[in-house]
């Protein structure tokens, strides 16, 4: 298929503007070919404003895409149409939730205009505000549990130790097995205590060391065996946080992913990705001010991916998928994620699930830290 000139610039207002605007467009000629793309779709399809113009839907979607309907429709019928939760699937991207709105150019009957908008981050801030409430719930009931509950606790364990030394073989074992519970009940309140709300120092942090520190510890422990690949740019700002919150968020995210890939018995790579991206701002209610999130960290593996019925409750708390599981641990990297400002973004297909972190930078990063 030859090359299809972008735009000259004597006809270029209309496309300056489409180039400028942050939603992706693309204009489809008669054999469904992209005659003109803008630089948000180049990010979008991942793929070069080149190559997307010498290039056609067919390239990006299948042949029994609802895309296809909707520019049947267009030309037959004109005006505009919107499809909602459409899938963009290649080996470079994956898009899920995507809305595509199409419409015809009277003044040119052969093109159709197609803009793309992905409502996942919203429907991420929703279930982010429901995750929040549910994890102050928790937070709540932990400090009910540690003054009501682990001082009666240690009481039960104490009296049961004292008969466990005073009664027949026979009895030890059940005096031995009260201890085991107390033990186990006493472990679980203080889980529950890792969501209260203790003052929490924020401050500069190079989030590669933060990175770095997980792979070592992840490396010599639960992901031994499992290639871990590290693509960071080295160029990021440095990120507000608090590191050892930071540490635990990620050591979570990985041991899960490592877990992810040993249930399918075959070899696989967990890979740790940073990038900048500098569209993610979101407006805090009540205010005129806006949160910048530009600060982008992935945690990518190729395990069997998450179900769609799981997914969208992936950090409520107590749910678990896990046999052992306490549903616990995706519940407070929910929480600390809101501590900091930030938003989780969940890709999942079998073979390749990534759980994206934006969080806030700091203007002026320090020399070292």
């Amino acid at each position: 298929m030859k090359a299809r000139p972008a735009p000259n610039n004597s006809s270029s207002a209309a496309s300056l503007i489409l180039d400028n605007m942050p939603v992706p467009v693309l204009e489809i000629g008669a054999d469904n070919g992209i005659r003109f793309a803008n630089s948000a779709a180049e990010e979008f399809f991942a793929t070069s404003r080149s190559q997307l113009c010498q290039s056609g839907l067919k390239d990006f979607v299948p042949e029994d895409h609802p895309l296809f309907l909707l520019v049947e429709h267009l030309r037959k019928i004109g005006g505009s149409v919107t499809e909602h939760e459409l899938v963009f699937s290649t080996p470079r991207f994956h898009k899920e939730g995507i809305t595509v709105q199409g419409a015809d150019m009277p003044e040119n009957p052969d093109a159709i205009v197609l803009t793309f908008h992905d409502s996942s981050t919203a429907r991420n801030l929703d279930r982010q505000l429901a995750f929040r409430s549910a994890a102050r719930s928790v937070s709540g009931m932990a400090a009910m549990l540690a003054h009501e509950v682990r001082n009666p606790l240690s009481g039960i364990k104490g009296a049961a130790q004292i008969l466990e030394n005073a009664v027949s073989e026979q009895d030890k074992e059940l005096a031995s097995l009260i201890c085991d519970e107390v033990d186990r009940i006493d472990a679980l309140v203080e889980r529950m205590g890792m969501f209260g709300e203790a003052p929490t120092e924020y401050r500069s942090l190079n989030i590669h060391r933060v990175l770095e520190h997980v792979r070592l510890l992840a490396e010599q422990g639960f992901a031994s065996g499992i290639r871990i690949i590290e693509r960071y740019d080295p160029s990021l700002p440095h990120v507000w946080g608090n590191r050892d919150q930071l540490i635990q968020v990620m050591l979570n995210l990985v041991k899960n992913a490592a877990e992810a890939i040993k249930e399918t018995d075959k070899p696989g790579e967990i890979t740790l990705l940073t990038s900048y991206r500098p569209g993610i701002r979101l407006a805090l209610p009540g205010t005129s001010q806006w949160r910048h999130l530009p600060l982008v960290v992935t945690v990518r593996d190729t395990g069997p991916g998450i179900s769609e019925t799981i997914r969208p409750h992936l950090f409520e708390p107590f749910l678990s998928t896990k046999i052992s599981g306490n549903g616990l641990g995706l519940a407070l990297v929910g929480k600390i994620m809101d501590d900091h400002g930030g938003v989780i973004e969940v890709e999942s297909r079998p073979g390749r699930t990534e759980i994206s972190l934006y969080l806030p930078i700091v203007s002026e990063p320090p020399a070292s830290g």
